[in-house]
């Protein structure tokens, strides 16, 4: 299976910004075990796209998290294992539609239909999970092509699910059933553009149950979703670049219950780029919000 499908919930260092922005919430008697759940995405999060950085620290829940500090995002970093590098300026320069942040590479065997000016992908099967991508792939002038043209291709719209379940033994013994799917749309892919467009949304759940790593009973619900809108970025053959406008929304809702006691724990994260190198960043968890700041690129959260 995919290792980032089986990391733990102590896997928290990717983390941004450990030590800031602390929103110190909880209801119920397992709440920082809740709380910890949300430094990962549900398990086969990273075969959507999305913002979260999922590919890097995704993995089930297993209801024994590692004691002490590096906690979770309540502890000051973006929920979902953080966020992705493209978002935050971190993603390699290159031009074309295959280059630069969000750019788009199809490696899987699929099938074209004129018809519909589809390219499906899948479905595949990968550590358990069942997974289908159907692109749409155009010209500058709305032309649908069968493959990414390093020239022509303008636009890539990506249609993903994922669905299935998957098993651990390491540290316990669980069983997550997983049902997610993203819709993305990446414009300005031709060679000669100067900037890129990106619109899409995701959504993510997870349902997990088993015994941690100190033989309890323990089973867990988590749900994970976010909407990009405008988000426009400079592409560069030479130099990184970050996003100057557009907003992402990111949600996550947590109900763990361990030998019989439950907590639930839900977190909103909204960022917005206006141009400049600090985005503003609003974080609400349990119904207490905080305004923060990052810092691009590749910044921490602050929350003054």
């Amino acid at each position: 299976m995919n290792r980032s499908r089986l990391l733990t919930l102590a896997a928290t260092a990717t983390l941004f910004g450990a030590a800031a922005c602390n929103l110190d919430n909880s209801n119920g008697p397992n709440a920082f075990l809740s709380d910890l759940a949300f430094s990962t995405a549900p398990a086969g999060f990273d075969l959507v796209n999305s913002s979260y950085a999922a590919s890097d620290s995704s993995g089930m829940p297993w209801g024994g998290p590692r004691r002490g500090p590096g906690g979770g995002p309540g502890m000051g970093g973006f929920m979902g294992g953080g966020l992705g590098e493209a978002f935050i300026g971190g993603a390699a320069p290159g031009r074309g539609p295959h280059g630069g942040p969000f750019g788009v590479r199809i490696n899987d065997a699929c099938t074209f239909a004129a018809a519909t000016g589809d390219l499906t992908c899948g479905p595949t099967v990968r550590g358990g999970l069942t997974v289908t991508t159907i692109y749409s792939i155009k010209t500058a002038a709305g032309t649908a092509q069968s493959a990414i043209d390093s020239l022509t291709t303008n636009s890539v719209r990506m249609r993903s699910t994922v669905t299935g379940s998957a098993s651990r033994s390491r540290d316990g013994n669980v069983t997550a059933t997983v049902n997610n799917s993203g819709d993305r749309t990446v414009t300005g892919l031709a060679a000669g553009s100067a900037q890129r467009t990106v619109n899409g949304t995701s959504q993510g759940s997870e349902t997990a149950s088993g015994t941690n790593r100190d033989g309890k009973n323990f089973s867990s619900v988590r749900t994970a979703s976010d909407t990009t809108v405008g988000l426009v970025i400079p592409v560069s053959s030479t130099a990184a670049t970050y996003p100057t406008a557009g907003t992402v929304t990111r949600r996550m809702k947590v109900t763990m219950t361990i030998d019989g006691t439950s907590s639930t724990r839900e977190r909103r994260e909204v960022l917005t780029y206006d141009g400049t190198n600090t985005a503003k960043l609003q974080i609400t968890e349990n119904g207490k919000t905080k305004n923060c700041t990052l810092s691009l690129p590749r910044g921490r959260p602050s929350c003054g």
